[in-house]
């Protein structure tokens, strides 16, 4: 072999030595972001050596997508998670203490008291203000839940508006990979851009990707909506200021077309905008009917009817803007809960007679003002356990007893937190899972990317070596020439 052979092929061990050099250096330098792949070198013969001809993205579709739809699944149930921890906390308290439930248990003893010892006006006193404690529970969850929407409603417009903006700078990494990709430049670093931007779209829309020439990409919603083709197609919300019972929160338009909310416990629900929406138009709702249902039962099991048998059945110690008649039997009526109040003719602060609640109200059911009497007193206890119908739409059956009502309520919200934080618990794992999966097939090993640049330092080392055995030889026979 001659001199000039041996000093090409030096050169060109370290030319590819260093190459090499960089490329791992570069895994290794940024295997921190974990939205960055794998750069792998395909090497091509040349005579004399070897060097790099082109630089290969380490990619896998079917991960990646797996990865996408568990992400989505994932941050939709943790929403569902959290929102149902808050609304128990506002609603009904730290151990449900300031439940419909607990409150109406309240009340019930102290009307048993009372109905035991007619003659003291103290215990009369306690009874009205448990009367008010449960009129307060109900006032201030109904408070509670209409704020709680507001503020769904407000982080709906929030999402909506970080959603358009991530599908904004979606446009300007696809164009810049299309464009890269016409032109034959890597486009490498614009495709982890690209795909990092399609992981946090996925946290508030399920998406799909459909992959067309020169690495371009169109993302639709899972049920086909598209968010993007060559250009963001508008997502668009309209924000309610301040929700009351009854009222209709406006819909996320995504191309004109409606984004369906979820369903369940464990919901259906993918990306947490179509949580949002559950929590906002579902659960919240459901929550207010059943308050509201809750406020009826109550005016109606304490209303009175006339001894006489001549005259209406009237609201009693409850009473509500539409009084003094009773609300229409097993229909909800929207906002109640946050209407009723205590009769005042019982309330000493507003000049009223707590004993009235032993003696009647409306009408006067102790003619003789006998101190024992407890009658009406324990028709109201009765009546506190007496089926009764609800009206279906606030998903609590419809014939049980006001008691049953309000403890099945707290059962039922209760139910909902438990599917959610297992559904949560098992999703993150599955999003966990994929993401460790993707990671390992394309990310960056640091373990294996070290091990490789110590033995291409090792290859770099041997070729500088050679060179200065190259150079030592020429100098010498340049020195026996002369």
């Amino acid at each position: 072999m001659s001199l000039t052979s041996a000093l090409n092929i030096a050169q060109s061990a370290l030319f590819n030595a260093s190459r090499q050099t960089n490329i791992v250096s570069r895994n290794v330098a940024e295997a921190s972001n974990p939205d960055y792949t794998r750069r792998d070198g395909v090497l091509s013969s040349t005579a004399p050596g070897a060097r790099i001809s082109e630089i290969r993205r380490a990619t896998d579709d079917a991960l990646f997508k797996q990865n996408l739809s568990a992400l989505s699944s994932w941050q939709g149930q943790s929403r569902i998670s959290q929102g149902l921890d808050r609304l128990r906390l506002e609603v009904n308290g730290t151990d449900n203490a300031t439940s419909p439930a607990s409150a109406l248990g309240k009340l019930q003893t102290a009307l048993q008291n009372y109905a035991a010892a007619p003659s003291n006006r103290t215990l009369a006193e306690t009874a009205v203000e448990a009367a008010r404690g449960m009129v307060r529970s109900l006032n201030n969850g109904t408070e509670a839940v209409q704020s709680f929407r507001t503020e769904l409603d407000a982080d709906i417009a929030t999402s909506v508006g970080e959603l358009n903006e991530l599908l904004a700078q979606f446009e300007a990494a696809n164009t810049e990979v299309v464009r890269g990709t016409r032109a034959g430049r890597d486009v490498s670093d614009a495709l982890d851009r690209r795909d990092a931007l399609l992981k946090q779209i996925s946290g508030y829309v399920p998406v799909s990707t459909i992959s067309r020439a020169d690495n371009d990409l169109v993302v639709t919603t899972a049920d086909g909506t598209t968010l993007f083709e060559t250009v963001p197609r508008a997502i668009t919300f309209a924000r309610t200021e301040a929700f009351a019972p009854g009222m209709t929160g406006n819909a996320v338009y995504i191309d004109g077309v409606p984004l369906a909310s979820g369903t369940g416990g464990n919901t259906t629900a993918s990306g947490s905008l179509a949580a949002s929406l559950q929590l906002r138009d579902q659960v919240a709702v459901d929550m207010q009917r059943q308050l509201d249902e809750t406020a009826r039962g109550l005016i109606t099991a304490f209303a009175e009817s006339d001894p006489a048998g001549t005259g209406a059945d009237m609201a009693g110690l409850f009473t509500w803007n539409g009084g003094p008649g009773l609300p229409a039997s097993g229909a909800l009526v929207d906002g109640l809960a946050g209407r009723i109040d205590i009769n005042a003719n019982v309330d000493a602060a507003a000049g009223g007679d707590p004993e009235r609640l032993r003696d009647g109200i409306v009408y006067d059911h102790n003619p003789d003002d006998a101190a024992s009497f407890s009658d009406l007193l324990d028709s109201y206890i009765a009546g506190l356990d007496e089926p009764m119908v609800f009206d279906p739409a606030a998903s609590l059956g419809t014939t049980k007893s006001l008691n049953a009502f309000t403890s099945e309520s707290i059962g039922w919200l209760e139910g909902l937190r438990k599917e959610a934080s297992s559904g949560a618990q098992a999703k993150e794992a599955l999003a966990m899972h994929t993401a460790t999966a993707l990671s390992n097939a394309t990310g960056v090993n640091i373990d294996e990317e070290m091990a490789l640049l110590l033995e291409l330092e090792r290859s770099y080392e041997a070729s500088a070596k050679l060179m200065s055995v190259v150079d030592e030889m020429l100098s010498q026979l340049m020195q026996v020439a002369r």
